[in-house]
């Protein structure tokens, strides 16, 4: 059985800064994800999409901001179960929690923080007769590495921000990018969909609205589409290699709905007065997955909720210590593997 102080479930970005504010506690972490890398949605599904509110960096890949962070955690030596899923919790007679993964993986903690973003995802498909012929042979519901549709006739399907940014991206990198829409009216942010009008304008996109996918056609792999236009039901092929529609990941809890947490819209209700615990004592949940008045979905939120929780959970182990909050510029930071990364010290010298 695997035992730590702090259990994270969930390796995205705010599961992994939790382990740097732990380890800065001195409390050890081990982290569960379903995926087979740590990241989260950074990694999985836009490691290439660049993010701009983290601080300090004014503009960052995800991708980057993950490689980032399990650096800066490194010298605190979290442990990983990766490629398996938290499927049942057990609290024992001494109050720690034992949670049992899909592939029975035990771990045990005294503390299990919830950091699994939106929970598992599962792509919203369009409707079609042969769609899951072409899924790997043409069709992918994500973009993982934009470099495969270098040079290649790409069709995207939807009208959000993932649709819009990823047809502004790829028109640099494709030899044809078609954006279908069934409105003419899209949800994306205004600046994207007036640089998708731009690229349009410049004939490096083709703009088919209203209108949407009506049928898939090829041999062994995809070669064209039909697109019939909703206004005018006039149909028309279009020749492709890749067709990508990208309506919207469907998040789900998965089996962490069964724990006996308080849930409210898919989401785990805390209290965000304090320090993010559920209505179960030690269990906590941080980032996308947890709800409360006022609530934000963003990556920065996520890492001030992990501090905050991190500080409760040193209360909870340690009940009669009292833990003196130094800032990492004067206490500096020491590593698990016996590093130390503090701030140079003054000289001190006598002016005769």
């Amino acid at each position: 059985m695997i035992k730590t102080d702090i259990l994270i479930i969930g390796a995205g970005p705010t599961g992994l800064f939790a382990v740097f504010e732990a380890g800065l506690l001195q409390l050890k972490c081990h982290l569960i994800d379903a995926l087979p890398q740590p990241g989260g949605q950074c990694a999985e599904i836009y490691p290439k999409k660049p993010i701009y509110d983290i601080p300090g960096f004014p503009e960052i890949l995800a991708g980057e901001l993950v490689d980032n962070l399990m650096e800066q955690i490194k010298p605190f030596q979290p442990g990983f179960t990766l490629g398996e899923r938290a499927e049942t919790i057990e609290k024992l007679e001494d109050g720690s929690f034992v949670v049992t993964t899909n592939k029975g993986t035990k771990h045990n903690a005294p503390i299990v923080a919830i950091a699994g973003g939106l929970g598992s995802f599962e792509p919203r498909k369009p409707i079609l007769d042969n769609l899951s012929k072409f899924e790997d042979n043409g069709v992918a519901y994500m973009i993982k590495e934009p470099e495969i549709y270098r040079n290649k006739k790409v069709l995207i399907a939807g009208g959000g921000d993932s649709a819009l940014d990823w047809s502004i991206f790829l028109a640099n990198i494709a030899s044809e990018v078609t954006l279908v829409h069934r409105r003419n009216e899209f949800r994306g942010a205004l600046d994207s969909v007036e640089k998708v009008q731009e690229l349009k304008n410049q004939g490096k996109i083709n703009l088919i609205t209203p209108a949407e996918v009506v049928g898939l056609h090829g041999d062994d792999k995809l070669e064209k589409v039909t697109v019939k236009k909703t206004d005018t039901s006039q149909e028309m092929d279009v020749e492709v290699d890749n067709f990508i529609p990208l309506f919207g990941l469907s998040p789900k809890l998965g089996p962490i709905a069964e724990w006996g947490l308080e849930i409210e819209k898919n989401a785990i209700k805390v209290d965000n007065s304090l320090d993010y615990q559920t209505n179960i004592p030690g269990i906590y949940a941080i980032g996308d997955v947890n709800t409360y008045p006022g609530k934000l979905k963003l990556i920065l939120c996520g890492f001030h909720e992990a501090t905050l929780m991190c500080q409760s959970a040193y209360q909870r182990i340690f009940p009669n210590k009292k833990y003196v909050m130094k800032y990492t510029t004067v206490g500096g930071v020491l590593g698990f593997d016996g590093s130390k990364k503090e701030a140079p010290k003054a000289v001190v010298k006598t002016i005769k």
